[in-house]
């Protein structure tokens, strides 16, 4: 993997700006390469009816079927992450889990990075919409040991997701997960007096209205379409997990109206975020969220400006041809930081 390259850059205000890019996952992301079936179906042997060979003569699933898919997820997380007690209700996001494993990854440097003898088992971070999966809190769970919160607007979500939780011995004692009873809501309601966090973590819903995630369906299926034939398989980048087209053409993805879409989109979404996090600055180190839109970046740098953040850090990451980010800010100085996080050194 090539060394990961930093350009600094500095706002007209007193804001400091940083952006990292990164070549390929992360070295401590477990999905690097292909898949290997062999190990997977021997960690769940009901993936094995699923598996078939590509006109290459690789094993691979149809990552269009939604039942392979999730029988995939199930098998890659009890084979990395000895979460053996996983599912979700029918019709709920089912995601890509090498990416949201970089996020995490990427995150967890950020922190080590404030302060490299930091005990990530001490580390306390909150997950804004959860979703049924629980994918982000598993990860971080499993591989760092943080204390994680999730939240969420959709009870069925934080229910199961506390399942999940509850289910597993190795995620029991480190994931809650809440329901946020006020839509307009991040952080209040969730963030309890006396609590503090190190940092966020936040998968926004990327689009305006339900038509809009229908022709968004509509272009990833013909773009998987397009790239099965192309290349006879698909990598680890382009797994998606969310599609399923029936006869009539009618679409019925993954995912419920709270994962998909909200009114003004992804741009709404973070700009309200922004604003509400000025009011928990006492109570958050980083506050984070994934940008789907490169457009947005800018947008979300020109609403920090307003709340005063300190500074921020733009993180690009990279699964192939796939390039995805997201954005982290403070309202705390660099001393402010180090004094937190030299607590849990």
């Amino acid at each position: 993997m090539k060394a990961d390259k930093k350009k600094n850059e500095q706002s007209t205000s007193s804001m400091k700006v940083e952006t990292i890019s990164s070549n390929g996952l992360h070295k401590r992301n477990k999905h690097h390469g292909r898949y290997d079936f062999v190990q997977l179906v021997n960690a769940l042997a009901e993936l094995k009816d699923c598996v078939t060979l590509n006109p290459r003569g690789e094993e691979s699933i149809n990552f269009s079927d939604p039942k392979s898919v999730k029988l995939l997820n199930r098998a890659l997380l009890a084979h990395h992450y000895d979460v053996t007690q996983w599912d979700i209700p029918e019709g709920y996001l089912c995601p890509p889990i090498p990416g949201r494993a970089d996020y995490i990854h990427r995150a967890a440097e950020l922190l080590s990075a404030e302060c490299k003898t930091v005990k990530h088992p001490m580390v306390r971070a909150l997950d804004i919409g959860v979703g049924a999966n629980c994918i982000y809190p598993i990860i971080g769970a499993t591989d760092y040991g943080w204390q994680y919160v999730g939240s969420d607007v959709d009870k069925v979500s934080v229910d199961n997701a506390n399942s999940i939780a509850q289910g597993n011995a190795s995620l029991a004692r480190n994931i809650e997960c809440r329901l946020q009873s006020n839509s307009q809501n991040f952080f209040k309601g969730i963030i309890r007096k006396g609590e503090f966090y190190d940092i966020t973590t936040c998968n926004p819903p990327f689009h305006k209205s339900l038509q809009e995630a229908e022709q968004g369906t509509q272009r990833k299926i013909k773009n998987l379409k397009a790239n099965k034939l192309k290349k006879g398989t698909l990598s680890l980048a382009s797994q998606d997990s969310n599609l399923k087209e029936t006869g009539n053409a009618a679409l019925n993805f993954g995912g419920q109206k709270a994962e998909l879409w909200c009114p003004g989109g992804e741009a709404a979404f973070i700009k309200n975020m922004v604003i509400e996090s000025k009011g928990f600055a006492d109570q958050v180190l980083w506050f984070t969220t994934l940008i789907s839109k490169k457009d947005n970046v800018k947008w979300i740098r020109k609403n920090l400006e307003k709340v005063n953040a300190l500074e921020i850090k733009v993180v690009e990451m990279s699964q192939g041809q796939k390039i995805s980010r997201f954005v982290a800010w403070t309202f705390k100085s660099p001393s402010q930081r180090a004094k937190w996080l030299k607590l849990k050194g």
